[in-house]
């Protein structure tokens, strides 16, 4: 079998006696090779949105899996959707080689454990989603979720940095980044980390935009879990109702905090509950919410 291409050497021989300018410059320059091979990978994580979305919308819940700096990455990308997009933490879950302690300790034996990565996947169920990532694409308790996770009808997405992997195969839709070398031969939380990351976040953003946690930019389904955060919200009422804060604060307190239904009774909605029917008629979305204002 050929050698993966992140763990191939590239034309770094002598780095460690170079300037620290020169140093730093090959490393920018992966890790703008990493932001090229997710913009080359734009169609398929678009793609891959339109799925999540509908499968989210169907009740489906979302998994991450992997191991490393994957799995690191993926968590950093799932986590950040419950505040950002007001996502409920029961729908993600985590498939972690070496379980939650390989987040913070170095567990390199715990990628090999296939066992386990069948394990882990048995909860996945028809309509769920699994994202799977390695670098490698050849990470063993990785491969064995994705393959278990199949079985067991969730729809599987391989996030991969080399092509013709064993992941890529056990998944239904590839996501390729094609980082190639790094500059450090096989460390792959550079140009390949990053290259996931990004992708992941593409993928999240793009998928609850379709869902209707956008509106103009702004995060509408944001969490106003303290006090800056509430002053967040308040600031997104203003500018989509077009009110001072200060009435977009009183509104955001009788919606509890939604910052959806807050905007409803900035933009005339009768009450919270008027406004709740009206979000509900529109699927969530606010855009149509806001055109439907005129008519009740």
């Amino acid at each position: 079998m050929a050698e993966r291409q992140t763990e191939q050497s590239g034309s770094y021989l002598g780095i460690d006696t170079w300037p620290d300018e020169r140093i730093l410059d090959a490393l920018v320059g992966g890790q703008e090779r990493a932001i090229a091979a997710v913009r080359q990978a734009a169609p398929t994580i678009a793609r891959a949105a339109v799925i999540l979305a509908q499968r989210l919308t169907s009740g489906g819940r979302v998994f991450y899996a992997g191991a490393g700096t994957s799995i690191r990455v993926a968590v950093q990308d799932g986590s950040e959707l419950p505040a950002t997009f007001g996502m409920p933490e029961e729908r993600i879950r985590y498939l972690i080689a070496g379980g939650r302690a390989a987040m913070f300790d170095t567990l390199a034996e715990a990628e090999d454990d296939e066992a386990d990565g069948l394990a882990q996947a048995e909860n996945c169920a028809s309509g769920d989603t699994l994202i799977a990532v390695a670098a490698s694409g050849s990470t063993h308790f990785t491969v064995a979720a994705a393959s278990r996770a199949r079985d067991k009808g969730a729809f599987v997405i391989a996030v991969v940095n080399n092509p013709g992997s064993r992941l890529a195969a056990a998944a239904d839709l590839e996501i390729l980044l094609p980082t190639g070398p790094e500059v450090i031969a096989g460390s792959t939380r550079l140009a390949a980390g990053t290259a996931q990351k990004a992708a992941l976040n593409l993928l999240s953003t793009l998928t609850h935009i379709k869902l209707g946690a956008v509106h103009d930019g702004l995060m509408v389904n944001v969490e106003t879990g303290n006090a800056k955060l509430r002053h967040r919200a308040a600031g997104i009422v203003a500018a989509i109702a077009g009110v001072d804060e200060a009435w977009a604060g009183a509104a955001l307190d009788m919606a509890g905090g939604n910052v959806k239904p807050a905007v409803l009774l900035c933009a005339g909605a009768k009450n919270l509950a008027a406004a709740q029917r009206i979000l509900a008629a529109a699927n969530g979305n606010l855009r149509l919410a806001m055109s439907r204002i005129a008519d009740t």
